[in-house]
């Protein structure tokens, strides 16, 4: 059986980069680099995959922008001499074996989770997401694992339920209740974890906390009916985009070192 082993590329660039305390430079974004290269070498021996798919974000305009146009408006934008080595760094990911994905108008998470539920659904074998995201932390319910590589820790259905309280199935629904300031995604006002985990373990779906809602006399229930529309749309913003065309076979995924 097969192991494929799916990288969240910003992920692990981003936090390597923003580690160091230094002013941004393309001296920084060098050593970054640098040690991100390392980082991916260690993923890759470690986890001996038979397949290894680094998905990185494309940048500018995505599909959710055309469902909110405030997706992410508060988010600052990638640091530019970051943003001006990737494609070096690119092609020594290349130089190394590996098949770079960076799509238009998708993000990574969207690739990372087409591929992994096609690679489950055609029984290849194990699927490992090295990430530390949240919205691929429902992947598990799929029969995914997620490894955290900076606290060298796997992340599983325990593991999900004792952070969020919620099962990985229900973690879609509990990201559109809670909503997501990283990228600026409203879900419901006043809503944390606490509460929109325990809406869900009472209700079971947003559906059923919809039309639970109803019979809520409190603030909570008066603010869910508000916010109806909000709250959906945000469930679409959580949701990982599963039919992308990624345009990649399985052997130029092969990893053969």
């Amino acid at each position: 059986m097969g192991r494929l082993l799916a990288i969240d590329g910003l992920n692990i660039v981003r936090r390597v980069y923003e580690a160091s305390p230094e002013p941004d430079s393309p001296e920084k974004a060098e050593i970054a680099l640098r040690h991100a290269l390392s980082s991916f070498r260690k993923l890759v021996n470690d986890h001996e995959p038979t397949h290894v798919l680094p998905a990185f974000d494309f940048g500018g305009r995505t599909w959710r922008h055309d469902l909110y146009a405030g997706y992410r408006e508060g988010r600052a934008p990638m640091p530019s001499p970051l943003r001006e080595a990737l494609p070096g760094f690119y092609e020594k990911l290349q130089g190394f074996g590996l098949h770079v994905v960076s799509l238009p108008e998708v993000e990574a998470d969207d690739v990372i989770g087409t591929v992994v539920l096609r690679w489950l659904a055609d029984g290849r074998g194990e699927a490992t997401v090295a990430s530390t995201d949240k919205d691929l932390h429902g992947l598990i319910a799929q029969g995914a694992r997620v490894w955290d590589h900076f606290k060298s820790e796997w992340h599983d259905h325990a593991w999900v339920e004792q952070k969020w309280g919620v099962p990985p199935e229900q973690l879609p629904d509990l990201l559109a209740l809670m909503g997501d300031v990283t990228d600026s995604i409203p879900g419901v006002s006043k809503v944390g974890v606490k509460t929109a985990a325990r809406l869900l373990r009472t209700y079971g779906t947003l559906d059923g906390i919809m039309a639970g809602a109803g019979i809520l006399k409190d603030t909570l229930g008066e603010t869910l009916r508000k916010e109806r529309e909000m709250l959906y749309l945000s469930r679409q913003l959580v949701q990982l985009k599963t039919d992308v065309r990624v345009g990649v076979t399985w052997n130029m995924l092969a990893w053969e070192r």
